[in-house]
């Protein structure tokens, strides 16, 4: 299983590089685009350009102004504050409206992974934000954490094999009764994002308890959740918990 395993995360590794284009944008940047999807469906791009000895990372504004140009506006204190925490961590910067990273030659691999989180994360503010949405669907499940008195520290980056950096929304920690347990909230369900989840849990997972867990809380209160979503997930080893059903998995998760 774990030979098995590893040769999906080395498949992975290999698509991300092959669905990766560099191109020179301008004299002084370059342009990369990635193979994960916004909103729009359109491949994320960022841009690099050195800087000394370092290199700068940047969305050249193109989230944050795609997000206000489509009616979700970041400019309430709430928001901001989402947004801040967002980027932080992540270790990514707002730089006038720009998402920035500054790193070395050693850390640009790990930096720039950062960069396309953050963008992914920032991204899926148009959907938290929504005049439709009451509220965040993370805040949803930290409320009902609490309310069930369920220890957990929020929002932990953990380090994985590759060298990658990986923000999760939730730690469990250890029992006398459970092993640890990560937690990640989906509020916009796809099969793109098992995959990601699946890639993170996977490149974290030789560095946690031999006992460690996964569970993916998804979002399916506005629509169905396809099978494709589920059933990738459990392929990976992480428990899927519809929000509609998350009170059969209290006891694991309460423990």
């Amino acid at each position: 299983m774990v030979a098995e395993i590893n040769s999906l995360v080395d498949r992975y590794t290999k698509w991300l590089r092959d669905k990766t284009v560099v191109r020179q944008a301008s004299a002084e940047w370059v342009e990369i685009t990635t193979p994960y999807l916004d909103r729009h469906n359109d491949y994320i791009q960022i841009y690099a350009r050195k800087q000394g000895s370092r290199f700068v990372l940047s969305d050249d504004g193109y989230t944050l102004a795609d997000l206000a140009q489509s009616g979700c506006k970041l400019d309430s204190p709430k928001r901001q504050q989402i947004l801040e925490m967002t980027l932080n961590g992540l270790g990514v910067q707002n730089n006038a409206g720009r998402l920035e990273v500054i790193t070395g030659g050693e850390t640009f691999a790990v930096k720039k992974n950062d960069l396309v989180q953050a963008v992914l994360a920032v991204n899926d503010l148009f959907y938290l934000s929504s005049p439709t949405v009451l509220s965040l669907f993370k805040e949803d499940v930290t409320a009902w954490l609490d309310e069930n008195d369920i220890r957990y520290a929020p929002s932990v980056k953990l380090s994985g094999r590759s060298g990658f950096d990986h923000l999760f929304d939730f730690v469990i920690p250890k029992s006398r009764k459970s092993p640890e347990r990560l937690v990640q909230a989906i509020n916009r369900p796809s099969r793109d994002a098992a995959e990601q989840i699946a890639f993170r849990w996977f490149d974290t997972r030789e560095a946690r308890p031999a006992d460690a867990v996964a569970f993916a809380m998804i979002n399916d209160r506005d629509e169905r959740v396809g099978d494709a979503v589920l059933e990738a997930l459990r392929n990976y080893e992480i428990t899927p918990v519809l929000w509609s059903k998350r009170s059969a998995e209290l006891d694991r998760l309460a423990a």
